[in-house]
């Protein structure tokens, strides 16, 4: 394995890193949406970030040190400090936008986010037509990002080679957003999870908040030279997302969220290189991949397991109601096997899986094809309805832990 390759793998997992910190954060707080209209909206901050970097202000010459900071800022491009600043202050005035636009009252969320970074993200696009147009700073560029051409983008201090820019800018983000977490993760959980808690024990969610949303912007500029903005949202929405889907526990989920994203950005760029496909693409595809078997086979809000427990639920349902028909009824015939085929009108096999559910629970007895409560079916039944009728139906499920009922 060649450097070039190492180092696309390191600056992938680097970005993968540093999405999923603030991710994780945006997905809890039912924010996704938010990173697509940052990632989109600080184009305009790009380019007018470039635009007067490369002279179109000319009045700076006139002055020694703003000409000599200009000079510094068209000597590192798209990664100098000003560019990065200036677009993280872009996304910063979306949030402002988005949740400004909401407060009226007029729109909701998702409509006020559909408004304002279409808009900004098309002021960017002109922007680059009419200033930009002649230099690698284009739509696909700015959409798709390559990482394949990041190695080639060298830092060099004192004539010594130090790698690439991208590896240094997105490491130092990341140093700074681990020590913000940690240094704020309790303000953060709080402000996440109750916003009034928070406020009264003296945390300011609103600062906590454009914090975050200031790392979010930050992040996205830092990797959008070299992936693109929309492995960005990939990066910082589908490892979270699947991270939720798997645990409840705040630590669990980032360290998830950062699992799934380097594996995909690792995975992502060998399937790349055996389809000869783009890097950036196929870390999503891998990304989206991943979200999707988690979607399917999560132990407890996967597809496959919310269809099993609704089919148990019925089940459970089912043998509720038998049970209390044989409370309610003390005549054999109402009390045959048979009854469950030709009076309750249950199919042949929902029968037998209730007769067997309640037969190994301990509930009933049959003799002769007659079914009886058990001591231990006819407590669980005459308890059940007192629950009943008393609007208490909720309380059925604790008892259930306390008969054993529908185990195993």
């Amino acid at each position: 394995m060649s450097n070039a390759q190492i180092e696309i793998q390191l600056i992938a997992s680097l970005v993968a890193i540093a999405c999923a910190i603030p991710g994780t954060f945006l997905v809890l707080r039912k924010m996704a949406m938010i990173s697509d209209a940052i990632s989109h909206a600080i184009l305009p901050g790009i380019v007018i970030g470039f635009i007067f970097i490369h002279g179109s202000f000319s009045f700076i010459d006139d002055f020694v040190v703003l000409s000599k900071f200009k000079q510094f800022l068209i000597h590192n491009g798209l990664e100098s400090p000003f560019i990065i600043l200036l677009a993280s202050f872009t996304g910063v005035i979306t949030v402002v936008l988005v949740e400004y636009i909401q407060k009226t009252g007029l729109v909701k969320e998702d409509t006020a986010i559909g408004l304002v970074f279409p808009a900004l993200f098309s002021i960017g696009v002109i922007l680059i037509a009419k200033n930009a147009n002649d230099v690698h700073l284009d739509v696909d560029a700015v959409l798709l990002g390559e990482l394949a051409f990041a190695p080639f983008d060298r830092l060099i201090v004192d004539g010594t080679d130090i790698g690439p820019k991208a590896l240094w800018i997105i490491g130092g983000i990341l140093v700074i957003t681990v020590g913000l977490l940690i240094a704020f993760f309790k303000e953060l959980k709080l402000s996440t999870f109750d916003k009034g808690l928070a406020a009264s024990l003296g945390f300011s969610p609103v600062i906590i908040h454009y914090g975050l949303m200031t790392v979010s912007s930050v992040t996205t500029v830092g990797a959008f030279d070299a992936v693109g903005a929309i492995l960005v949202v990939a990066l910082m929405i589908a490892p979270a997302a699947s991270a939720y889907l798997l645990t409840t526990d705040l630590k669990k989920m980032l360290l998830l969220s950062i699992v799934f994203g380097v594996f995909s950005a690792i995975s992502g760029y060998w399937l790349a290189r055996w389809l000869d496909a783009s890097i950036s693409g196929s870390i999503t595809t891998m990304l989206g991949l991943l979200f999707l078997v988690v979607y399917l086979f999560a132990p407890s809000k996967g597809v496959i397991a919310v269809l099993y427990r609704e089919k148990q639920q019925r089940t459970e349902v089912s043998l509720l109601t038998f049970l209390l028909h044989l409370k309610n009824h003390d005549e054999e015939r109402e009390r045959h096997v048979n009854h469950l085929n030709e009076h309750i009108n249950w199919q042949k096999v929902r029968s037998k899986t209730v007769l067997d559910l309640a037969l190994k629970n301990n509930m009933i007895v049959i003799d002769n094809n007659i079914v009886s409560l058990t001591a231990k079916g006819d407590k669980f039944t005459t308890q059940a309805i007192d629950y009943i009728i008393t609007n208490e139906d909720a309380q059925i499920e604790d008892m259930k832990d306390d008969f054993f009922l529908f185990r195993g």
